[in-house]
């Protein structure tokens, strides 16, 4: 691919003052609108001392703008700029300037941030009544937690220390900031976030979680999770108080055990016959034996948790084993062992299957870390605490607009949205006072774009329950 012209150093000037670069943003922001983002704002947020006077003013388009910015591709504070060029600031109004957002974010303290999380949770409700974001929650609902580590770097980050991350499969210190997140999802459907919070670098994966579950839970429900639900983890969640939250509720549970003694006892009553077979999605048949090409193997029994405790628990324990690759020449297989522990009523390898699409979570922060947690932009804590929940409403506004689009949009990547939805480059004209947009003609993406533009441009939205 060559240029076919000859450019001279000014043939490229920056004077058109109609040019969209982002016009994708119309229909995105419309549906946020539609689901009273601005009016939730408003309505929970409530900074009262300030350090600086004006620092709180506005806070509803203040964070709009932000959230505006992050589903067009902002990582960073100076990237609100982007809505402030060519002929965007014709297209919305009340656009703030990047360091006046800034100081908006260095007001938030813990208990804002707490504020700005239930409007998180509000918002998650509103768009799964306003678009399909959530097919078939009615029936089954899954709703998975866990955290990561965001490296940061220099002296200035509050709340920065040394966590354990793992890399290529070792366990390595690193210092950052630790979010914790919990998400929703169907078997249908992309999840979607429901609360994220903060914490220092060193706080431990489960720290916190027990309180998170259960809003979660909530969440689901008044989002119109009438079935079953079920709430999966890694082995920082399989603990007593996390379990007991789970039981409270009513809500099946599958979260993996730290292999102590009692569990390795439990592991060894299984007997030979009882391991069967596991077929994971993708697999494939051996031509010769009509068997799986899968060394996985589950078996179950009945095991007692946290006997030493108040409450012990007794439910499920479902163990996957594998051959061990470190030994693939042995006489004899070498098993590695994975247990989890689970109340539903599944078969065994339907439950095993369902327990290890736990790590759908783990795309959720693949779409973070691509997109506005590729830094943590701010000194403040606080002000990193408001950066992340706001970074989890753009998630869950892209999220809804692609389920609006349709086709395979509505299981894309944020990255792919923002590059096939919202940084769309349009004309922006008023031919007899009637705005239009011009955009590229053979655009590969027009059929699910226009979808998306007529589904939320002047369409009544329903009532919000």
């Amino acid at each position: 691919m060559r240029s076919s012209h000859t450019f001279h150093p000014d043939s490229a000037r920056f004077d058109d003052d109609h040019l969209v670069s982002c016009a994708g943003l119309v229909p995105v922001m419309a549906l946020a609108d539609q689901t009273g983002l601005t009016d939730l704002l408003a309505e929970r947020i409530a900074i009262t001392t300030t350090k600086v006077s004006s620092g709180a003013a506005n806070l509803a388009p203040k964070l709009t703008t932000l959230i505006a910015a992050m589903c067009a591709g902002a990582d960073s504070i100076d990237d609100i700029d982007l809505l402030r060029s060519g002929g965007m600031k014709h297209l919305f109004g009340s656009v703030y300037a990047p360091s006046t957002v800034g100081t908006l974010l260095r007001e938030f303290t813990f208990g804002h941030n707490r504020q700005l999380e239930s409007v998180l949770r509000a918002h998650v409700i509103a768009l799964a009544d306003r678009t399909n974001i959530l097919p078939g929650i009615a029936d089954r609902a899954f709703i998975d937690i866990d955290s990561l580590l965001r490296p940061v770097y220099g002296h200035a980050k509050q709340g920065a220390s040394y966590g354990h991350s793992k890399i290529a499969g070792k366990q390595i210190l690193r210092k950052g900031l630790s979010p914790l997140a919990t998400v929703i999802s169907t078997a249908d459907s992309a999840p979607v976030i429901t609360g994220m919070r903060l914490r220092a670098g060193k706080t431990g994966s489960g720290t916190g979680a027990p309180r998170m579950i259960a809003q979660a839970i909530a969440t689901a429900r008044m989002a119109g999770a009438t079935g079953k639900i079920m709430v999966r983890g890694d082995s920082a969640y399989g603990n007593n108080r996390v379990v007991r939250t789970c039981i409270n509720a009513g809500v099946e549970f599958s979260f993996v055990l730290i292999k102590n003694r009692l569990v390795q006892q439990a592991i060894d009553s299984i007997a030979d016959h009882a391991w069967t077979p596991v077929r994971y999605p993708g697999a494939v048949r051996d031509p010769d034996t009509g068997g799986w090409i899968s060394d996985a193997e589950v078996a179950e029994t009945t095991f007692t948790a946290f006997s030493s405790t108040a409450h012990p628990v007794t439910a499920r324990l479902i163990v996957r084993r594998v051959k061990d690759a470190r030994y693939r020449d042995a006489l004899f297989p070498i098993w590695r062992y994975h247990p989890f522990f689970t109340n539903t009523t599944l078969p065994t390898t339907t439950a095993d299957v369902t327990h290890r699409a736990h790590a759908i979570i783990e795309t959720v922060f693949s779409d973070l870390i691509d997109g506005p947690l590729a830094h943590m932009p701010s000194g403040s804590f606080g002000a990193n605490s408001a950066w992340v929940l706001c970074a989890a409403i753009a998630h869950n506004l892209l999220r809804a607009s692609g389920t609006v689009a349709g086709g395979t949009f509505t299981r894309a990547r944020g990255v792919t949205l923002r590059r096939k939805i919202v940084n769309i480059p349009a004309r922006f004209v008023r031919p007899q006072r009637t705005p239009t947009l011009h955009l590229p003609r053979r655009w590969p993406w027009l059929d699910a774009w226009l979808q998306l533009w007529r589904s939320i441009i002047g369409s009544r939205p329903p009532t919000l329950a």
